[in-house]
């Protein structure tokens, strides 16, 4: 008698009808005030765009408009002002560009090793430690150091202590300071979002540490590093205070980079700022938008090189 009421148990008591359509639950309609807020919420958000996005294209659009005419001519891209006088039209700024490169470059050259390795020893050796604190300590105040207070540093040290004259060598010095901070953060932050079951598993596999960090870690990291590096290069070649401070400017090319005047295209702006004429005029526009151009050569390099250099994944 139990078995069998067991068995009436296992039974559905009604049958169910398979076809009709299933009732999901009910939902009120949004508040009045939810609204209200959403409607708030979107308008202040697209407001802080706009005011984001106007002066942007304001400057743009000025800059294009009043430099365009003079880098349409081949002769702006592959000839210099040496010989030209300031009322003087024609000429290019070829040495300037030049200037910009060395400058930004050697710059490149010897921060973004020590950026690096300063970065992987906060990350992965530094811990807690006391000198991880100052060194982190040390680049959060670095990176707020004004460009000018960079160049004075250099001037009175590499100047004035030891007696070596104006050049763009210290002007790259100058901007190391200003670039190296960026590279600390940049690598610091994209070494931290590597997952730490990659370190694990590469350990449990007997792979010393030093070895993770490179084979590993680095590998991974490696796209957002150069994203990183990439554009503070590109942040630190509009600098105008070193240039004005170590170096002189020069109408012509000079590849010495520790000897001599060297030009370059924010000391070209300023120089030109002073001259009344028309042509100082088209001149200053015209490296003005040169610049916007090598920044933007730069930041799209930075997008290829994060692409090409992504972690595929299946």
């Amino acid at each position: 008698m139990s078995s069998a009421r067991r068995g009436e148990s296992l039974m559905p008591s009604a049958p169910v009808d398979l076809a009709s359509p299933v009732i999901g639950p009910t939902f009120a309609g949004t508040s009045t005030r939810r609204k209200v807020t959403n409607g708030v919420a979107t308008g202040l958000v697209w407001l802080a765009f706009l005011i984001a996005v106007v002066p942007l294209v304001w400057v743009i659009v000025t800059v294009v408009g009043k430099g365009i005419l003079p880098i349409l001519s081949p002769e702006w891209w592959f000839q210099s002002l040496n010989g030209l006088l300031a009322r003087q039209s024609g000429g290019g700024v070829y040495h300037a560009i030049v200037g910009t490169l060395f400058q930004g470059l050697i710059c490149a050259v010897i921060a973004t090793p020590v950026g690096i390795m300063v970065a992987i020893y906060l990350v992965e050796y530094g811990g807690t430690s006391k000198l991880a604190r100052t060194t982190t300590f040390m680049v959060d105040i670095l990176t707020g150091v004004p460009s000018i207070v960079a160049a004075l540093f250099v001037y009175a040290v590499w100047i004035s202590i030891f007696g070596f004259g104006r050049s763009a060598f210290a002007v790259s010095l100058a901007l190391v300071l200003l670039m190296l901070p960026v590279v600390v953060r940049s690598t610091e932050e994209m070494l931290r979002i590597v997952p730490d079951d990659l370190r694990e598993a590469s350990y449990a596999l007997g792979v010393p540490k030093w070895k993770t960090v490179v084979k590993i870690v680095i590998p991974t990291a490696l796209s957002g590093m150069l994203t990183g590096i990439m554009l503070a290069l590109a942040r630190v070649m509009g600098e105008t205070a070193p240039v004005l401070i170590l170096v002189a400017y020069a109408p012509y090319i000079n590849f010495n980079l520790f000897q001599g005047n060297m030009a370059s295209l924010p000391l070209l702006m300023t120089v030109e700022r002073s001259n009344p004429t028309d042509a100082g005029a088209d001149r200053l526009w015209g490296a003005a938008i040169t610049l916007i151009l090598i920044v933007t050569i730069f930041q799209l390099l930075a997008a290829f090189l994060s692409k090409i250099t992504a972690p595929k994944t299946k």
